[in-house]
């Protein structure tokens, strides 16, 4: 794990304006940046970006975050490689300790990922000069540009080819990266030959590995991968992302197909918005990487018994990861079809139609439950009662649970009651529950003083004072919540506005963290902060003392009065005393 205190240390040296400007280009206005929010599909500008608060925030869909969330979401990084990335442009360097990738481990990872670099800069070479592979891809119907964005290449026949590339063909890093194999008698030779070569990139661009599509269709396999590498894992990338990035954010939606040519092919006939598993069944964590790019996932199969049976397993791996945000879709083509060549032979507006009629996860659950099953008995029903059950225990998102199981109830003709007995499915939780006390809201934080100081503090947390401390004495969120901010803004005066909520997002409620969010977007920071903290501390002390007086006088009040001291008498008699009315004139 990487120290929590290093990320806040990074947030506070990076500046959101760069990072974010790298990627989607930012006009200034006023006080603040805009552009067309690259998290949805919009015409005017309505995300924003505040250098003074460090996060951004679109008023259109919600998307909402610092630099670090950005890398994350936007180009899709994993959380160790957005905070790499981040530490290298400000200079910093990621604690050794907190990483479990030796320096060692770290330097060999480089020199495989220069090897297949150059692996594959010969691969793309001897494309040129193949006069057969050329001719295999124009027969494909791809085009020059279209190799040339997903740096297609060639393995010519014979042995030893990468021989000529590097220096040391017997070096341990061409063997790991696998591009080299030794047979029993210790003789090396290419692991690619007389194949089209498609890098695999990850969401740096960087190459990690290549598939092999072979150009005689006798050979076999038809599909040749890399082999598991300490920078390659089948199961955990998917082909086409890095390049499908920009396309994905404008449709709202990512295409999930079953081969490189799928991609590639679709791509030639502009729906560049198409991924590929490569030789696996898509996995749990292929779908969190895709929901890190949109909320609409649609995967495409063959409609033969194969495409089925794959489908099926998609959907058992995805459901545990999904949330009520994502949509899940399916789209079967026909029997002889790939997308490849469905689109070629129907062009793109029909492969397109398919796709915005490609069935929803409920309507395709109902379907496969009662393909071979009509109801028509209540062996029958009891039957899809046990194939639901499982599926319904996969789900945890709360709403897509709940209307599932109503929908199963009305087609067996069950009230809720009874099907909630029958399926064992526990019940969702919508209640929030804090872990201090019960939090009810419809949208915004309750107005109070308070809440327009812990605000002020985390914009200013160089103005908090250590005696802020005793504004926070009861069991409130609104307490608990200050006292955190006051931990923060007191340790490290100098925070920016998104560290300290980055610091507060492992310790708040994400209820509450959304909230906050939402109040400092539209918070003035234009406003004179000392007089505003000083009026709202000064206005919170006098609240303190009225409140600390009203439950004194509520105790001696109901105190027998032959108990009170004759200083306790005294006291009461002075609170309960009216101020007196001056004299008419």
């Amino acid at each position: 794990m990487i120290p929590e205190s290093f990320i806040q240390e990074l947030l506070n040296r990076v500046d959101v304006i760069d990072v974010i400007d790298k990627s989607v280009p930012l006009k200034k206005a006023g006080s603040n940046y805009v552009a067309c929010c690259p998290f949805h599909q919009e015409k005017s500008p309505s995300f924003t970006v505040s250098p003074s608060k460090q996060f951004y925030h679109c008023f259109g869909c919600g998307a909402h975050g610092s630099a670090l969330s950005f890398l994350i979401e936007y180009q899709g990084m994993s959380f160790v490689d957005a905070v790499e990335d981040l530490a290298k442009s400000v200079g910093l360097t990621v604690p050794q300790d907190s990483q479990k990738i030796s320096p060692e481990v770290k330097e060999k990872n480089l020199a495989l990922g220069e090897a297949l670099e150059l692996a594959s800069q010969y691969y793309q070479s001897a494309l040129k000069k193949s006069e057969r592979a050329i001719e295999y891809l124009k027969k494909r119907g791809l085009t020059g540009q279209i190799a040339k964005t997903f740096q297609l290449g060639f393995a010519p026949e014979g042995w030893q080819n990468l021989e000529s590339v590097f220096k040391k063909y017997d070096d341990e890093a061409l063997n790991t990266a696998g591009l080299v194999l030794k047979n029993d008698q210790g003789k090396r030779y290419d692991r690619f030959r007389d194949r089209i070569m498609f890098p695999i990139h990850n969401m740096k661009g960087e190459i990690i590995g290549f598939g092999g599509r072979v150009i005689n269709p006798e050979d076999t396999p038809k599909y040749y991968n890399s082999p598991e590498t300490p920078l390659f894992q089948k199961s955990q990338e998917l082909y086409g992302l890095f390049a499908a990035r920009r396309a994905i954010r404008e449709k709202g939606c990512v295409l999930v197909v079953e081969g490189y040519m799928d991609v590639v092919g679709l791509a030639q006939f502009g729906v560049m918005h198409a991924v590929a598993t490569l030789g696996t069944a898509t996995s749990a964590f292929h779908i969190k990487k895709l929901m890190r790019q949109t909320d609409t996932i649609i995967f495409c199969f063959d409609g033969d018994n194969a495409g089925k049976a794959a489908a099926w397993r998609a959907m058992l791996n995805a459901l545990p990861s999904l949330n009520d945000k994502v949509v899940l879709k399916f789209l079967f083509l026909p029997e002889e079809h790939d997308p490849d060549s469905f689109i070629r032979l129907h062009s793109k507006e029909a492969f397109e139609s398919m796709m915005q009629d490609a069935m929803p996860l409920s309507q395709y659950l109902m379907q496969h439950l009662t393909e071979k099953n009509h109801l028509a008995t209540q062996e029958d029903k009891v039957k899809f009662l046990n194939e639901a059950e499982p599926i319904l225990k996969e789900i945890t998102a709360t709403k897509l649970s709940l209307l599932l199981r109503k929908r199963f109830a009305e087609l067996l003709h069950l009230n809720d009651k009874e099907i909630d007995q029958l399926l064992h499915v526990a019940q969702p939780q919508f209640q929030f529950q804090s872990n201090k006390a019960q939090f009810k809201t419809k949208g915004k934080l309750p107005s109070s003083v308070k809440r327009q100081f812990i605000l002020l503090l985390i914009l200013k947390p160089q103005l908090a004072i250590s005696e802020d401390l005793a504004l926070a004495q009861t069991e409130s969120f609104e307490d608990d919540l200050l006292k955190k901010v006051l931990e923060i803004a007191l340790n490290q005066p100098e925070s920016k506005p998104s560290s300290i909520l980055h610091g507060l997002k492992s310790q708040v409620d994400n209820m509450v963290m959304d909230l906050v969010n939402e109040e400092l977007t539209h918070f003035d920071d234009q406003i004179h902060f000392e007089s505003e903290i000083e009026g709202a501390r000064k206005t919170l002390l006098e609240q303190g003392k009225a409140s600390k007086t009203k439950a004194h006088f509520s105790a001696l009040k109901d105190k027998p009065l032959s108990s009170l001291t004759n200083e306790e008498k005294e006291h009461l008699k002075t609170l309960t005393q009216r101020p007196k009315t001056p004299p008419k004139t």
